[in-house]
Protein backbone atom coordinates (compact mmCIF):
# COMPACT_ATOMS: atom_id res chain seq x y z
CA UNK A 1 0.00 0.00 0.00
CA UNK A 2 1.19 3.54 -0.82
CA UNK A 3 1.01 5.85 1.55
CA UNK A 4 1.27 9.77 0.93
CA UNK A 5 1.87 12.58 3.27
CA UNK A 6 0.92 15.94 2.68
CA UNK A 7 -0.10 18.96 4.90
CA UNK A 8 -3.79 19.43 5.37
CA UNK A 9 -4.89 21.95 2.32
CA UNK A 10 -7.80 22.20 1.58
CA UNK A 11 -7.41 23.20 -1.87
CA UNK A 12 -9.39 22.76 -5.04
CA UNK A 13 -6.88 22.18 -7.85
CA UNK A 14 -3.05 21.31 -7.75
CA UNK A 15 -2.01 24.68 -7.43
CA UNK A 16 0.25 26.00 -4.62
CA UNK A 17 -1.34 28.08 -1.46
CA UNK A 18 -1.73 31.75 -2.51
CA UNK A 19 -2.76 32.35 0.89
CA UNK A 20 -5.59 34.89 2.52
CA UNK A 21 -6.44 37.49 1.00
CA UNK A 22 -5.19 40.67 2.98
CA UNK A 23 -7.12 42.74 5.26
CA UNK A 24 -9.83 44.85 3.08
CA UNK A 25 -8.44 42.41 0.05
CA UNK A 26 -12.23 41.53 -2.46
CA UNK A 27 -11.80 38.92 -4.45
CA UNK A 28 -12.28 39.89 -8.31
CA UNK A 29 -12.03 38.13 -11.70
CA UNK A 30 -9.51 38.16 -13.92
CA UNK A 31 -10.81 41.25 -16.23
CA UNK A 32 -11.59 43.54 -12.43
CA UNK A 33 -8.01 42.88 -11.62
CA UNK A 34 -6.65 43.58 -14.78
CA UNK A 35 -8.99 47.31 -15.30
CA UNK A 36 -7.86 47.68 -11.56
CA UNK A 37 -3.95 47.45 -12.48
CA UNK A 38 -4.84 49.39 -15.84
CA UNK A 39 -6.65 52.54 -13.88
CA UNK A 40 -3.50 52.84 -10.88
CA UNK A 41 -1.00 52.56 -13.72
CA UNK A 42 -2.82 55.44 -15.68
CA UNK A 43 -3.22 57.32 -11.97
CA UNK A 44 0.38 57.04 -11.67
CA UNK A 45 1.32 58.05 -14.99
CA UNK A 46 -1.07 61.34 -14.89
CA UNK A 47 0.57 62.40 -11.21
CA UNK A 48 4.06 61.81 -13.23
CA UNK A 49 2.52 64.38 -16.48
CA UNK A 50 1.39 66.77 -13.65
CA UNK A 51 5.01 66.95 -11.79
CA UNK A 52 6.47 67.06 -15.04
CA UNK A 53 4.14 69.97 -16.06
CA UNK A 54 4.62 72.11 -13.02
CA UNK A 55 8.22 71.59 -12.62
CA UNK A 56 9.24 72.96 -16.41
CA UNK A 57 12.28 71.72 -16.31
CA UNK A 58 13.68 68.85 -18.54
CA UNK A 59 16.83 68.52 -17.00
CA UNK A 60 14.84 67.36 -13.10
CA UNK A 61 12.03 65.22 -14.85
CA UNK A 62 11.00 63.64 -18.19
CA UNK A 63 7.06 63.52 -19.35
CA UNK A 64 5.83 60.24 -20.07
CA UNK A 65 5.94 61.33 -24.13
CA UNK A 66 9.04 61.91 -24.32
CA UNK A 67 10.18 58.76 -22.28
CA UNK A 68 8.04 56.73 -24.40
CA UNK A 69 9.43 58.04 -27.74
CA UNK A 70 13.25 57.85 -26.52
CA UNK A 71 12.26 53.76 -25.30
CA UNK A 72 11.30 53.44 -29.07
CA UNK A 73 14.32 55.06 -30.85
CA UNK A 74 16.41 52.77 -28.03
CA UNK A 75 14.81 49.81 -28.78
CA UNK A 76 15.47 50.28 -32.46
CA UNK A 77 19.21 50.13 -31.77
CA UNK A 78 21.37 47.07 -31.52
CA UNK A 79 23.22 48.12 -28.81
CA UNK A 80 20.30 48.74 -26.69
CA UNK A 81 19.86 44.98 -26.94
CA UNK A 82 22.95 44.08 -26.32
CA UNK A 83 23.43 45.82 -23.39
CA UNK A 84 20.15 45.21 -22.02
CA UNK A 85 20.74 41.14 -22.47
CA UNK A 86 24.02 41.38 -20.83
CA UNK A 87 22.74 43.10 -17.58
CA UNK A 88 19.72 40.58 -17.62
CA UNK A 89 22.16 37.66 -17.73
CA UNK A 90 24.26 39.05 -15.01
CA UNK A 91 21.51 39.60 -12.31
CA UNK A 92 19.98 36.48 -13.32
CA UNK A 93 23.02 34.25 -13.08
CA UNK A 94 23.49 36.04 -9.44
CA UNK A 95 20.29 35.50 -9.03
CA UNK A 96 20.24 31.53 -9.62
CA UNK A 97 23.54 31.37 -7.81
CA UNK A 98 22.33 32.54 -4.86
CA UNK A 99 19.08 30.89 -4.61
CA UNK A 100 20.83 27.33 -5.06
CA UNK A 101 23.48 28.17 -2.24
CA UNK A 102 20.71 29.52 -0.12
CA UNK A 103 18.68 25.99 -0.45
CA UNK A 104 21.70 24.16 -0.26
CA UNK A 105 22.79 25.63 3.01
CA UNK A 106 19.84 26.21 5.02
CA UNK A 107 19.19 22.47 4.57
CA UNK A 108 23.11 21.89 5.77
CA UNK A 109 22.30 24.17 8.91
CA UNK A 110 19.43 22.43 9.61
CA UNK A 111 21.21 19.11 9.81
CA UNK A 112 24.66 20.91 11.56
CA UNK A 113 23.44 22.82 14.65
CA UNK A 114 27.41 23.50 14.50
CA UNK A 115 27.21 24.81 11.05
CA UNK A 116 24.37 27.00 11.38
CA UNK A 117 26.66 28.94 14.31
CA UNK A 118 29.23 29.31 12.19
CA UNK A 119 27.09 30.46 9.28
CA UNK A 120 24.94 32.82 10.69
CA UNK A 121 27.73 35.75 12.01
CA UNK A 122 28.23 36.34 8.13
CA UNK A 123 24.64 35.98 7.03
CA UNK A 124 24.18 39.15 9.63
CA UNK A 125 26.96 40.61 8.21
CA UNK A 126 26.34 40.66 4.72
CA UNK A 127 22.86 41.76 5.94
CA UNK A 128 24.34 44.95 7.66
CA UNK A 129 27.42 45.99 5.47
CA UNK A 130 26.14 48.57 2.59
CA UNK A 131 25.90 47.06 -1.11
CA UNK A 132 28.08 49.80 -1.83
CA UNK A 133 30.88 48.60 0.23
CA UNK A 134 30.58 44.91 -1.46
CA UNK A 135 30.85 46.18 -4.78
CA UNK A 136 33.82 48.49 -3.93
CA UNK A 137 35.53 45.75 -2.79
CA UNK A 138 34.17 43.43 -5.21
CA UNK A 139 35.48 46.10 -7.86
CA UNK A 140 39.38 45.38 -6.46
CA UNK A 141 39.17 41.46 -6.00
CA UNK A 142 37.05 40.82 -9.49
CA UNK A 143 36.72 41.81 -13.12
CA UNK A 144 33.87 44.43 -13.70
CA UNK A 145 31.53 41.67 -15.75
CA UNK A 146 31.84 39.03 -12.48
CA UNK A 147 30.80 42.42 -10.23
CA UNK A 148 27.21 43.01 -10.87
CA UNK A 149 26.74 38.98 -10.23
CA UNK A 150 28.70 38.68 -7.10
CA UNK A 151 26.25 42.06 -5.80
CA UNK A 152 22.98 39.92 -6.58
CA UNK A 153 24.23 36.69 -4.97
CA UNK A 154 25.60 38.87 -2.06
CA UNK A 155 21.98 40.77 -1.79
CA UNK A 156 19.88 37.67 -2.34
CA UNK A 157 21.67 34.56 -0.57
CA UNK A 158 21.02 35.68 3.07
CA UNK A 159 17.44 36.09 1.84
CA UNK A 160 16.59 32.69 0.69
CA UNK A 161 19.08 30.99 3.39
CA UNK A 162 17.12 32.41 6.05
CA UNK A 163 13.27 32.20 4.47
CA UNK A 164 14.17 28.46 3.50
CA UNK A 165 15.51 27.41 6.99
CA UNK A 166 12.46 28.99 8.72
CA UNK A 167 10.66 26.78 6.49
CA UNK A 168 12.57 23.51 7.13
CA UNK A 169 11.74 24.44 10.95
CA UNK A 170 8.74 25.35 10.74
CA UNK A 171 7.35 21.84 9.35
CA UNK A 172 4.86 20.46 10.88
CA UNK A 173 6.11 17.82 13.44
CA UNK A 174 3.04 15.51 13.75
CA UNK A 175 4.10 14.99 10.25
CA UNK A 176 7.37 13.91 10.28
CA UNK A 177 6.18 11.77 13.57
CA UNK A 178 4.14 9.97 11.58
CA UNK A 179 6.76 9.52 8.14
CA UNK A 180 8.93 8.11 10.97
CA UNK A 181 6.14 5.46 12.37
CA UNK A 182 5.59 3.96 8.74
CA UNK A 183 9.59 3.99 7.98
CA UNK A 184 9.15 6.46 5.17
CA UNK A 185 12.40 6.57 2.93
CA UNK A 186 14.42 10.13 3.44
CA UNK A 187 13.25 11.42 -0.06
CA UNK A 188 9.62 10.45 0.50
CA UNK A 189 10.06 12.42 3.22
CA UNK A 190 11.67 15.47 2.01
CA UNK A 191 9.35 15.30 -0.53
CA UNK A 192 5.89 14.80 0.63
CA UNK A 193 6.96 16.96 3.88
CA UNK A 194 9.30 19.42 3.68
CA UNK A 195 9.01 20.59 0.22
CA UNK A 196 5.33 21.51 0.82
CA UNK A 197 6.10 23.48 4.03
CA UNK A 198 9.52 25.52 2.32
CA UNK A 199 7.74 25.98 -0.82
CA UNK A 200 5.72 28.99 0.31
CA UNK A 201 8.87 30.67 2.09
CA UNK A 202 11.04 29.84 -0.77
CA UNK A 203 8.36 32.05 -3.07
CA UNK A 204 8.79 34.54 -0.63
CA UNK A 205 12.20 34.79 -0.42
CA UNK A 206 12.25 34.88 -4.68
CA UNK A 207 10.00 37.41 -4.57
CA UNK A 208 11.64 39.73 -2.32
CA UNK A 209 15.07 38.61 -3.83
CA UNK A 210 14.68 39.21 -7.27
CA UNK A 211 13.79 43.03 -7.03
CA UNK A 212 17.48 43.15 -4.86
CA UNK A 213 19.02 41.36 -7.51
CA UNK A 214 18.09 43.93 -9.67
CA UNK A 215 18.97 46.84 -7.74
CA UNK A 216 22.05 45.48 -6.37
CA UNK A 217 23.34 44.16 -9.75
CA UNK A 218 22.26 47.66 -11.58
CA UNK A 219 24.14 49.52 -8.90
CA UNK A 220 27.32 47.57 -9.44
CA UNK A 221 27.06 48.21 -13.23
CA UNK A 222 27.04 51.89 -12.44
CA UNK A 223 30.35 51.44 -10.35
CA UNK A 224 32.33 49.51 -12.26
CA UNK A 225 31.18 50.62 -15.71
CA UNK A 226 31.43 47.31 -17.55
CA UNK A 227 30.61 47.14 -21.42
CA UNK A 228 27.41 46.56 -22.78
CA UNK A 229 25.14 46.99 -19.50
CA UNK A 230 22.12 49.00 -18.20
CA UNK A 231 24.22 50.54 -15.23
CA UNK A 232 26.67 51.85 -17.75
CA UNK A 233 24.21 53.27 -19.94
CA UNK A 234 22.85 54.83 -16.91
CA UNK A 235 25.98 56.60 -15.96
CA UNK A 236 26.47 57.82 -19.29
CA UNK A 237 23.61 59.04 -18.89
CA UNK A 238 23.93 61.33 -15.48
CA UNK A 239 27.29 62.34 -16.59
CA UNK A 240 25.44 64.07 -19.80
CA UNK A 241 22.66 65.20 -18.31
CA UNK A 242 20.49 63.19 -20.61
CA UNK A 243 16.94 63.30 -17.79
CA UNK A 244 15.01 61.77 -20.89
CA UNK A 245 17.56 58.47 -20.66
CA UNK A 246 17.91 58.24 -17.04
CA UNK A 247 14.17 57.75 -17.28
CA UNK A 248 14.17 55.32 -20.13
CA UNK A 249 16.58 53.06 -18.88
CA UNK A 250 15.60 52.79 -15.13
CA UNK A 251 11.68 52.62 -16.76
CA UNK A 252 13.74 49.21 -18.97
CA UNK A 253 14.90 48.41 -15.34
CA UNK A 254 11.69 47.65 -13.88
CA UNK A 255 9.80 45.98 -16.70
CA UNK A 256 12.33 43.65 -16.34
CA UNK A 257 12.38 43.41 -13.11
CA UNK A 258 8.55 42.20 -13.18
CA UNK A 259 9.27 40.00 -16.26
CA UNK A 260 11.69 38.11 -14.41
CA UNK A 261 9.56 37.64 -11.37
CA UNK A 262 6.56 36.25 -13.12
CA UNK A 263 8.55 34.26 -15.01
CA UNK A 264 10.63 32.56 -11.89
CA UNK A 265 7.97 32.77 -9.58
CA UNK A 266 5.51 30.83 -12.34
CA UNK A 267 8.51 28.04 -12.80
CA UNK A 268 8.85 27.40 -9.23
CA UNK A 269 5.08 27.32 -8.68
CA UNK A 270 4.70 24.80 -11.32
CA UNK A 271 7.51 22.71 -9.87
CA UNK A 272 5.78 22.67 -6.89
CA UNK A 273 2.59 21.33 -8.44
CA UNK A 274 4.64 18.39 -10.23
CA UNK A 275 6.77 17.29 -7.16
CA UNK A 276 5.30 18.77 -3.77
CA UNK A 277 1.62 18.15 -3.53
CA UNK A 278 0.84 14.80 -4.62
CA UNK A 279 -2.54 13.52 -3.96
CA UNK A 280 -4.21 17.27 -3.92
CA UNK A 281 -5.80 16.82 -7.24
CA UNK A 282 -9.73 17.78 -7.47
Amino acid sequence: MMLSITPNRKQNNNTLPEGPPAFGEIKRTPGQRAARRILVAAIWIAVWYLAWAVIQQEILIASPGEVLFRLLQLGATGGFWVSTLSSLLRIVIGFLLAAAAGCVLAVLCHLSSFLYDLLYPVIRIIRATPVASFIILALIWLNTDSVPVFAAFLMVFPIVWENVYRGIRGTDKNLLDMAKAFRLKKGSVAKNVYLPSVMPYFIAACNIGIGMAWKAGIAAEILGVPLHSIGTELYRAKIYLETVDVFAWTAVVIGLSVVIEKVIIGLIRKAGEKYSLPGQEG
